[in-house]
């Protein structure tokens, strides 16, 4: 190693590893100082390339700091302090453990500066986050958890081969542009385990599955880090690649009509992620500077309104231990704090003036019409009317206003969450009235300069007129929105279904087989067998043991008859000895 560099992560790490030695009377102060420290170093971290290791003829880079890595690595910093404040009063080790170890993946892949370093921060994403579904414990999380395990190690497999590919064709391992305009199957095959994690249709099914079945406090950080560090990668690798404009505004339109068939207030705000992460891979496909900010600007406000809303339904979920909207209603007057956040949460991601969404969320529209893509900008315009319509308005009416649909033990335990989850939700709240509000906090730390100015009349009557026509939608047709306690079939339906055929299969016609070649050894292979052993046993202790008895007994006997002639002293035996040779010796001369 060239020099010691402090990486934020391993503050996570470490934190991680020495918290069950925390006493209890000390835990909560532990577990909001390693969160400040790594958010501390991480907005310390000077310009430049540090870290770098010498590992055979490799050379590892664990830090490289520029303008793209330190705005995502500021917002995930942030986020993990938030989080960790949320779930504060969480006082299983493990869950805070695993959210600090995933945490750590994504600044690590952020800063990371090869491929190998990279990589090795990938899984580790991937295999902490997982831990953060299963320790819900019920039956539906251990089994999404293991799908999502199994699409992401898919995903791991897929970055590799792409990897080794590209690493061997250009001789170096340094996470660089790509390419985009001649892609080469390495490309494409990293670009495959990048956008697994983006959640691009059709590789997005586990990010519902998971996300909605998570822990209430472990989906805030799910809902922030895996999706926004493919982002990231996606920024670092692969920006202006036509393709990933037409995926992003898949992703855009499909996250939003499967809100419109969701039961669950989670699932709901994880095919939300879907659609607004779908901008941003659009405008990593735009590729411009103005495109490429607005990915970055976006990704830093959906953090955190995204982590905002999963906050609020994660309280009710908590308070209530319900999250599906044909069991809730009239909450607010139980839970009045928590309905406000939630509605800022709705107003940003929905880009209501004065809120985070409208100051990230145009600047990838406007980049697409400078571009011409008209096509592009009119269509992500079109999926924000669907963002309001469910995330905006579904959502704050169906869980605070609506028909009461509580159980009566359901409304009892109804109440505003312990002080730290509102704590943290009033921070996280803050945090997009502001960047709304004084968009230079965010724009200086933007990749590229920006001169962009969000609040022209124009822009703001424009939106405004949308939101007000939705809104006017909403209510018109708010009886064909009733949530209905229906499941909606994704495209996790395929290898679900795909899965249970393999069960089948390996239940069935294999083991049928499997016991037929069983069967088989044993009639014509094992009992002969068996047999043989049997006649060789009965041979060797009838026979042979008999003879070599036998023979043992005779010159035991032999032996017995003898030993009169024994006197006990050793010259009268050897005079024995010589005078019956010299009989033998004389009786052999006389007969010849």
């Amino acid at each position: 190693m060239s020099s010691f560099w402090l990486h934020p992560a391993l503050i996570l790490i470490i934190g991680g590893l020495l918290l069950p030695a925390v006493p209890a009377r000390l835990k909560k102060g532990w577990l909001l100082l390693i969160p400040i420290l790594a958010f501390a170093r991480t907005i310390a971290l000077a310009k430049g390339t540090f870290g770098e290791v010498h590992f055979l003829e490799w050379v590892l880079v664990f830090g490289r700091v520029d303008a793209l890595s330190a705005i995502f690595g500021y917002i995930m910093g942030l986020t993990c302090i938030i989080g960790t404040l949320y779930g504060l009063h969480v006082k299983e080790d493990g869950q805070h453990i695993a959210s600090w170890f995933y945490v750590a993946g994504s600044l690590g892949v952020i800063f990371a500066g090869d491929f190998l370093t990279l990589f090795l921060f990938w899984e580790l994403m991937a295999f902490s986050s997982v831990f953060l579904v299963w320790f819900r414990r019920r039956p539906e999380s251990l089994a999404a958890g293991y799908r999502y395990l199994l699409v992401h190690i898919a995903g791991g497999v897929a970055l590799l081969a792409g990897i080794v590919l590209h690493c061997k064709a250009t001789g170096s391992w340094a996470f660089v542009a790509f390419d985009v305009h001649h892609p080469t199957v390495a490309t494409y095959l990293i670009l495959a385990g990048f956008i697994l994690n983006a959640a691009v249709p059709p590789l997005h099914a586990w990010l519902p599955d998971a996300y909605g079945e998570g822990t209430f406090n472990g989906s805030v950080f799910l809902s922030a880090f895996t999706t926004k560090t493919a982002v990231y990668a996606l920024c670092r690798g692969f920006a202006g690649m036509d393709l990933l404009v037409v995926l992003g505004v898949i992703m855009a339109l499909y996250g939003v009509v499967y809100a419109v068939l969701e039961n669950d207030c989670r699932r709901l705000l994880a095919y939300h992620i879907i659609s607004q992460v779908g901008y941003m891979v659009a405008g990593v496909g735009l590729g411009t500077q103005m495109a490429i900010n607005g990915a970055c600007a976006h990704a830093f406000a959906h953090i955190l309104y995204k982590g905002l809303l999963f906050m609020g339904c994660g309280a009710v979920l908590h308070m209530t231990g319900q999250s599906k909207f044909t069991e809730l209603g009239g909450l607010w007057k139980k839970m009045p704090w928590t309905f406000v956040f939630t509605l800022i949460g709705g107003l940003s991601i929905s880009a209501f003036p004065l809120f985070s969404g409208f100051v990230s969320k145009s600047m990838i529209v406007a980049a697409g019409f400078e571009e011409h893509k008209l096509w592009a900008a009119f269509l992500l315009m079109l999926a924000s009317v669907g963002t309001f319509l469910h995330t905006g308005l579904k959502v704050p009416y169906f869980i605070w206003f609506g028909k009461n649909n509580c159980k009566p033990e359901t409304w009892a335990r109804a109440a505003e969450p312990p002080w730290n989850m509102n704590a943290a939700m009033m921070i996280a709240s803050a945090l997009c009235i502001f960047i709304g509000c004084y968009t230079p906090y965010l724009y200086q730390m933007l990749p590229y300069p920006t001169d962009y100015h969000p609040y022209t009349a124009y822009h703001v009557s424009e939106t405004l007129q949308v939101l007000l026509f939705t809104a006017v939608g909403f209510f018109l047709l708010i009886k064909k929105l009733v949530p209905e306690p229906t499941i909606s079939l994704d495209l996790d339906w395929p290898y679900r279904m795909g899965g249970r055929a393999v069960l089948w299969l390996a239940q069935k016609p294999i083991q049928f087989v499997d016991t037929c070649v069983g069967e088989i050894y044993r009639v014509a292979g094992l009992i002969p067998l068996m047999f043989t052993a049997r006649a060789s046993g009965t041979f060797d202790n009838g026979v042979i043991d008999g003879i070599v008895d036998g023979i043992a007994e005779t010159v035991r006997g032999i032996g017995g008859r003898l030993r009169f002639v024994q006197r006990g002293r050793v010259q009268e035996s050897l005079v024995l000895a010589f005078a019956v040779v010299g009989v033998l010796i004389l009786v052999f001369l006389y007969a010849f």
